[in-house]
């Protein structure tokens, strides 16, 4: 297949790159997302692999596979956070249970789609975690609010958050988008999604509710 480097990427097309240890999944995938104007760019059967090409080629969204050969989906999401921190992660799964969602989220995933599922449904996911979004199985909110037992134990001043973080945390219970936290501190949109992304994966907690509660329940708002 053709590989579009970071380089010769074309505007406003989402860039994805596919792994999953199954190529004829992979050449399904690749063919739906193409006919819906979303490129492959890169595919790999492997952890060890896509770690090897998604540095050079940055793309927008990685999807990939919960259960992998050698390396996990779960820890391939770690590795990749480190790697391509503005890359958004999406689990492509076989497994539908609460335990499996809730362990890829944690482990920096901001999607989680089933097999099963329609591929529009796929579709929809990439677009709305390189919009900014989380997409989630629906009836897994309250899993999903719920941080870590060690994250919820913690003040603050116990959790490794800068300045800025605690800024943006404030602003987002607060009731301000992305783009009003923007504004209000002078930085561009994609820096206050950077912050919120690291906030979700610092404090384990993925929803703006969650992160108001957590907020007022450390004096950070006057909520």
């Amino acid at each position: 297949m053709r590989v579009m480097s970071a380089a010769h990427r074309t505007p406003d097309l989402i860039r994805v790159f596919l792994v999953d240890d199954h190529p004829v999944v992979r050449e399904g995938v690749r063919n739906y997302l193409g006919n819906h104007g979303i490129a492959v760019v890169g595919e790999a059967g492997d952890a060890n692999e896509a770690l090897r090409k998604v540095k050079k080629l940055a793309p927008d969204v990685i999807v990939l596979d919960v259960n992998l050969p050698h390396i996990d989906g779960g820890e391939l999401a770690r590795r990749l956070r480190r790697l391509v921190p503005k890359t958004r992660l999406i689990a492509f799964s076989i497994h539908s249970s609460e335990e499996y969602v809730v362990k890829m989220a944690r482990c920096g995933v901001q999607g989680y789609v089933t097999k099963d599922q329609p591929p529009v449904d796929l579709v929809a996911a990439i677009k709305s975690v390189h919009r900014g979004g989380l997409h989630f199985p629906a009836g897994m909110t309250d899993a999903l609010l719920a941080a870590a037992p060690e994250a919820s134990a913690q003040l603050p001043g116990g959790v490794p958050l800068t300045a800025r973080e605690l800024e943006v945390l404030t602003l987002l219970s607060e009731g301000f988008s992305n783009k009003g936290i923007a504004a209000k501190l002078g930085i561009n949109v994609r820096t206050a999604e950077t912050h919120r992304e690291n906030l979700t994966h610092k404090l384990r907690i993925l929803t703006v509710a969650g992160l108001t509660k957590y907020a007022i329940s450390h004096g950070l708002t006057a909520l």
